[in-house]
């Protein structure tokens, strides 16, 4: 059975990525890697250090010794991390969000990033510009930022991390064609921000374990 390694920096997504594993991959063996602290370190000291990348490369280290077949990034605000790391192992690192990414430039040229935490925004729209360029298109990037939402998440608040995020992506909507949401937090309210700001909306759980099957495959 092929074994597949998440890697978090939280735990509020645990559960969701385990009922999408066992939904769309359910003949692998998922094995979940959680340090429930370390996007709080990446939050107080305002991006990834020398210090966190490394520690964040050291469950990749885990993951490629205890045999993984893939090796999956949950955390959108280390992926610049996880994209170096992949010139280190031989087991394929996928991140959550570049699925998102790659299908967002395909179908808009204005693209706005919804995140509740300032430390997601710089990677994703760093993996948006690329992707546009790999591919060939010129897009615009804008950012959105849904200040304290992430924090009423942690505080079990959530029908006030929904209102901070909803208002956020109302002020986004004017200004883009295509919203992602750079959290994988964010991903259930994908209908709902659809439908409140008429625009598309992508968020990145689904479509990066559909990666991690066609990458097993």
């Amino acid at each position: 059975m092929k074994r597949v390694f998440a890697v978090y920096t939280t735990g509020a997504i645990v559960d969701s990525i385990k009922a999408l594993f066992e939904s769309i991959v359910p003949d692998c063996r998922l094995v979940n890697i959680v340090d429930d602290g370390l996007i709080q370190d990446v939050i107080e000291a305002g991006g990834v250090t020398s210090r966190l990348a490394a520690r964040l490369m050291r469950y990749f280290e885990a993951a490629a010794a205890g045999g993984a077949d893939v090796i999956f990034n949950t955390c959108s605000s280390v992926g610049d991390v996880a994209s170096r790391a992949r010139a280190f192992f031989d087991v394929p690192i996928l991140k959550i969000d570049e699925p998102m990414a790659v299908e967002a430039v395909r179908r808009a040229e204005s693209i706005g990033v919804l995140a509740t935490l300032s430390t997601t925004l710089d990677p994703t729209m760093r993996m948006i510009r690329s992707q546009a360029e790999q591919a060939g298109r010129s897009v615009s990037v804008h950012e959105g930022l849904a200040d304290g939402a992430f924090q009423a998440l942690v505080a079990g608040d959530r029908s006030e991390h929904d209102r901070i995020i909803e208002e956020a992506a109302a002020k986004l909507a004017g200004d883009v064609e295509l919203i992602v949401l750079a959290q994988g937090s964010m991903a259930r309210m994908e209908d709902t921000l659809e439908e409140k700001t008429g625009r598309i909306v992508l968020s990145s759980p689904e479509s990066g374990v559909r990666a991690v099957r066609e990458r097993l495959a």
